[in-house]
């Protein structure tokens, strides 16, 4: 390409305001920050934290963010007007992969029997068995963190493996990572489905137990990506292309050593951003049973639309079941590597 493609150009746009919700797939964001990735692509980037996805998802749609940390299924979500006015919006960048846990109250896993075993089908079995012997007992209540999340896909592909159906036997409902714990601290919910630090921290709190992972479940699957709008890419291409390239550059920093992972964790530990969520971490575990998060590697980061087929299932089938038709070609649409192609051949 040309020195004067938009990819290669300088950025439209030189100060950014990117949303992200507290958990340990933030990570790329807040290293291209600290590290000074961003201020290398002549970027000034200030991260919002957002407590809600929903809050996130409507002021990245309004043009209040340039950019967002997003669940995986969020863009497509957005994009087929899924829990608000359609959206086209993009996913050019994988942020994470796996990284969930499903936590139990330590109370209900010491009534069920359900811990974290090789086959998370034990797990399941076991509040399953459990469930069917109390007969028409409260209904447990499990959170997770969006209608639209891996997160809630995924916690029913485990309850299925204990032949349990959500609207029948538990009550799901949705609920923001960073309350999950003390929710299960007061009894106000007894599980949930959310991605880390969350479910390490119920555990070292004594008032929760891993249950299963989403890795387990879905191996190596996307878990957070970077969105923007249709609209703000073609508007700003040469700035997409610097902020892929900013992430890109954080990965591999990530990837160098582990001083650099102590460091990232140290940066994730600030006010800002996690604070005290994540003191009960001695290192920023990548890779590592059971939960095999990632930050980089082979294929880290680049989108394909065959990645985002473990959440388009359930999506298609939510859709179907309202009446409506799903479009395989969205899916193409949200999930294309072209932008990421391009910036990283630059």
């Amino acid at each position: 390409m040309s020195p004067t493609h938009p990819y290669a150009a300088t950025p439209e746009r030189t100060c950014l305001t990117l949303g992200f919700v507290p958990l340990l797939d933030a990570a790329l964001l807040v290293v291209a920050r600290e590290r000074g990735c961003f201020a290398d692509q002549g970027l000034e980037v200030n991260l919002s934290r957002e407590n809600a996805w929903s809050t996130l998802r409507d002021k990245v749609a309004a043009g209040l963010l340039d950019g967002a940390q997003m669940l995986a299924p969020m863009p497509l979500a957005m994009s087929l007007g899924l829990g608000r006015a359609p959206c086209d919006t993009l996913a050019p960048l994988l942020l994470s992969r796996n990284g969930n846990t499903l936590t139990l109250s330590t109370r209900l896993s010491e009534a069920c029997g359900a811990e974290l075993a090789d086959d998370p089908a034990t797990s399941a079995m076991a509040l399953g068995d459990w469930l069917r012997r109390q007969g028409s007992a409260p209904r447990p209540r499990l959170a997770m963190v969006y209608p639209y999340a891996c997160q809630h896909y995924q916690l029913r592909d485990w309850l299925d493996l204990g032949d349990i159906t959500p609207e029948r036997d538990v009550e799901l409902v949705a609920m923001p990572p960073p309350r999950m714990v003390e929710a299960l601290r007061i009894g106000q919910i007894d599980g949930f489905c959310a991605g880390e630090p969350w479910g390490t921290l119920a555990r070292h709190c004594g008032v929760g137990r891993l249950a299963a992972t989403g890795a387990q479940l879905w191996p190596d699957h996307p878990e957070k990506v970077l969105g923007v709008t249709r609209s703000w890419a073609e508007r700003y291409p040469a700035t997409l292309a610097a902020l892929l390239r900013a992430l890109a550059a954080a990965s591999v920093w990530l990837a160098d050593s582990p001083e650099h992972r102590r460091q990232a964790l140290a940066w994730l530990a600030l006010p800002p951003y996690l604070d005290r969520s994540v003191r009960h971490l001695e290192t920023l575990d990548l890779d590592t049973a059971p939960i095999h998060q990632r930050f980089y590697g082979a294929g880290m980061l680049r989108p394909t639309p065959q990645d985002a087929q473990h959440f388009a299932s359930p999506m298609a089938r939510q859709l179907e079941a309202a009446g409506d038709t799903f479009d395989p070609a969205s899916v193409a649409a949200c999930y294309s590597p072209v932008h990421f192609d391009a910036a990283m051949h630059h």
